[in-house]
């Protein structure tokens, strides 16, 4: 069951992962009447005592098994691999399991706007939200990014929209979860150490189309052949959007504006002028948020006026200072190859700073991009033998132990005017929390390096 008629009241739910996914999803189960257990193997988490006095009981330090295999439901934070072995013990008895994303939606009353793809995902979110609030609609973002999806139940309205970021470990543990609008941004390789191969991170992306009917729509890149081939299970109706493919598209850039293409001809969206991003790939984005949210019913006007002064995330092609000449940029969310490589497309004499936990993908692929905009490189992480083996012969290949070192060095070989680019293609987990945590301590040593009497 769907929508107001899903029930787990008297339930016998297990939430899976006690990240802000988890906690969410277990205050919003014990709230709808479910007899809610939260486990995780952490020890502790900031929120046991607010969750314990909401009714919900905690496992924590390690997992029950009994708790999986006498279930009425499963529901997996997107942190959590499905094919652990408790949930394919309770799976094989017969108890559904769902993903966070999946659980907030069935009691979501007002429309879906989803977006994915492997990279693009929090700026193209974060326009939207911008967007429709500019044009006077009542919006909730959130998913992947800001709150969960849980969070946004109790205020879903029939008149809220609700922008979503999903990734490919939300969307796998989907079942009935259907979009309104849903994009497909682009398509390659990542996060090969979770998925098993290519072809099952590609199935969970394309789930985001799944349960679409033909009145949705699926927004697509037309400069991404992998997103165009996707999208052809897509039941919904299709706009195609592209920055430089745009002969095949129906929102398209070029002569000052992104325009949408009509029977009567072009007509003009967006003034270019409008946009204060760097890098190619954030055209891309704009265009994105752009093609999402006129038919969204977004109004041309508001469309430009959300991007005043918005320059960017953080850990997004963020510029967090200069010495010497040098610029340094934080792109830390380029946690893939393929991101990595749009982003030293973007500058020129780049000395960049790549590595951490692999993840999948090929370093080779920074080959081209490097011979081109690259200076440097400075290797970083547990991946540091992979990123020289690759890019030796391209640019010269230094490592670094620490990320100060990683700075300092980098800022040498930038001299006298390059620039130090943070693009690390690579998962943060080895040396840091999260992406995150890796932008502001790269800030931080930048503040650092900055402030200091060197010159």
């Amino acid at each position: 069951m769907t929508g107001q008629t899903f029930s787990v009241s008297g339930q016998q739910v297990l939430v899976v992962g006690a990240a802000r996914s988890g906690v969410a999803a277990a205050r919003l189960l014990a709230r709808r009447g479910a007899i809610t257990t939260l486990t995780d193997r952490k020890p502790q988490i900031p929120e046991a005592a607010e969750l314990r006095a909401a009714g919900v009981a905690l496992e924590l330090g390690g997992h029950v098994a009994s708790s999986f295999e006498t279930a009425n439901l499963i529901v997996m934070s997107p942190g959590v691999p499905l094919d652990m072995p408790e949930v394919t013990r309770a799976r094989a008895l017969g108890v559904p399991v769902i993903g966070e994303l999946e659980l907030a939606s069935r009691w979501l009353r007002g429309p879906i706007v989803a977006i994915t793809g492997t990279k693009g995902k929090s700026t193209t979110t974060t326009l939207v939200g911008r967007m429709l609030e500019a044009s006077g609609r009542k919006v909730l973002v959130g998913g992947n990014i800001g709150y969960p999806l849980s969070a946004q139940v109790e205020a879903s309205t029939p008149d809220t929209v609700h922008v979503v970021e999903a990734s490919s470990f939300q969307l796998e543990a989907t079942d009935t979860f259907r979009p309104w609008i849903a994009a497909l941004l682009n398509f390659s390789p990542d996060h090969l150490d979770r998925h098993p191969d290519v072809a099952a991170y590609a199935a969970a992306k394309i789930r985001i189309f799944a349960n679409q009917q033909p009145r949705d729509w699926a927004v697509v890149n037309a400069d991404s052949p992998e997103a165009m081939r996707m999208s052809e299970q897509a039941r919904s109706q299709v706009m195609r959007y592209a920055v430089e493919n745009t002969a095949n598209a129906d929102v398209h850039v070029g002569r000052g504006f992104v325009w949408q293409r009509t029977s009567e001809g072009d007509v003009p969206l967006l003034p270019l002028a409008a946009v204060h991003l760097a890098g190619r790939h954030m055209l891309s984005n704009v265009a994105a948020a752009t093609t999402i949210s006129h038919l969204a019913g977004a109004t041309d006007d508001s469309l430009a006026r959300a991007l005043e002064g918005f320059t960017g995330l953080e850990h997004v092609m963020e510029p967090v200072g200069a010495k010497g000449g040098v610029r340094f940029i934080n792109d830390s969310k380029a946690t893939n190859v393929d991101a990595a490589a749009r982003s030293i497309e973007s500058f020129d004499k780049v000395v960049a700073i790549v590595g951490g936990r692999f993840k999948g993908g090929d370093f080779a692929d920074l080959a081209g991009p490097l011979r081109a905009h690259g200076r440097a490189v400075i290797a970083i992480g547990e991946a540091r033998p992979l990123v020289r083996q690759a890019l030796a012969g391209v640019v010269p290949v230094e490592e670094a132990e620490t990320l100060a070192d990683a700075v300092r060095r980098a800022w040498d070989l930038a001299v006298p005017d390059g620039v130090v680019l943070l693009a690390p293609a690579c998962s943060s987990f080895d040396m840091f929390v999260d992406y995150a945590d890796r932008g502001r301590r790269f800030k931080e040593e930048v503040r650092r390096l900055v402030s200091a009497d060197r010159t």
